[in-house]
């Protein structure tokens, strides 16, 4: 799964503030054919207050067959259930492939299921890994996810049919949603065991302290910065403090902006923290730090859709060879 991060900060949601202790998960999918997860931004990153949108709605992800993008922090009040699970429940979207209409606001006209069964693929394995990701942060599980229709049932929603317009189409429920997640838990995946040297990393909304038995970890530190990992290993071990498997964490990387500066030079667990893959720098551009074996065809393919696109990101970082070298900030056109 591909997480980035870029909050919402003119959306009426995000400046209301308000905090939640997420006790479930809600999944909802968009009902807007072809528009991907990082479109929303530009959609909805608008202030109802001042009529730049006509609607107040803000969830804290979109999900689609490439990657996830979160709009809101996990333990913010979204606007997605329409009833009180906005007060208990984090809410994301899994978008809908283009090719088909609406009619009556929920039936599919001109879905071809067997012709999109890829996408729908990946975009179930995207959404799963994220529920697992929150489960874990949470300390939640597969029944304390849902969908919107189910919301409405117990009544802490809204009437809407998602996901079950959709799903059934290719054979599946929330209920397997539910197993495929318990699986995942079981099988006790978790990309934080890959965190290395060069990584960009953000603390977790659950982590307290830098690991079991050291001091509490301050609030700037996991509100105001990104950090870069720039030790794993101490004469060639891994460091364990607190019974934790720990990485040093040398460099600050602001959030506003994205400017890289002297880090807190502190171990900590890696279960505390997840990778970022991109963010915005000061012109609002997303940014890409290279991993070994990333070329600019590749990085172009990756995260922007077609790796023809490679010469933009030359051109937006000033390049004037292909070479390219790990731990590279590149950044990356719209």
């Amino acid at each position: 799964m591909k997480l980035f991060t870029k909050y919402m900060t003119r959306n009426d949601c995000y400046t209301a503030g308000r905090k939640i202790t997420p006790k479930g998960i809600m999944v909802h999918s968009t009902a807007v054919p072809g528009v991907m997860a990082a479109d929303w931004f530009s959609r909805w990153n608008k202030s109802y207050k001042a009529g730049e949108i006509n609607r107040q709605v803000c969830v804290h992800a979109f999900v689609d067959d490439k990657e996830v993008w979160q709009y809101l922090p996990w333990n913010h009040r979204g606007w997605h259930a329409g009833g009180s699970a906005n007060n208990t429940h984090i809410g994301f979207e899994i978008c809908e492939p283009a090719g088909f209409s609406y009619k009556s606001g929920s039936v599919m006209v001109g879905y071809d299921a067997a012709k999109q069964e890829d996408y729908f693929r990946k975009a179930w394995q995207n959404a799963v890994e994220l529920c697992v990701m929150l489960c874990r942060e949470y300390g939640l599980d597969e029944n304390d996810i849902i969908c919107h229709s189910e919301g409405y049932k117990l009544g802490i929603a809204s009437n809407h049919a998602d996901v079950m317009h959709w799903f059934p189409k290719h054979g599946e429920s929330m209920d397997t949603f539910r197993k495929a997640v318990k699986k995942a838990l079981e099988n006790n995946t978790d990309n934080n065991t890959d965190i290395g040297i060069g990584d960009l990393v953000e603390f977790k909304d659950s982590a307290k302290n830098y690991y079991p038995g050291s001091m509490e970890v301050p609030t700037w530190v996991k509100n105001d910065y990104y950090h870069r990992v720039t030790q794993t290993l101490y004469k060639g071990k891994p460091v364990i403090k607190g019974g934790k498997e720990c990485v040093l964490l040398g460099k600050k990387v602001k959030k506003s902006g994205g400017q890289e500066i002297a880090g807190i030079n502190t171990w900590v667990a890696k279960e505390n923290l997840v990778i970022v893959n991109s963010i915005p720098d000061k012109k609002g551009n997303r940014t890409y730090t290279v991993q070994k074996g990333d070329t600019l065809w590749r990085i172009a393919e990756k995260e922007l859709g077609r790796g023809t696109r490679f010469p933009e990101i030359k051109k937006l970082n000033g390049l004037t060879s292909d070479t390219i070298y790990p731990g590279q900030v590149l950044k990356l056109p719209e």
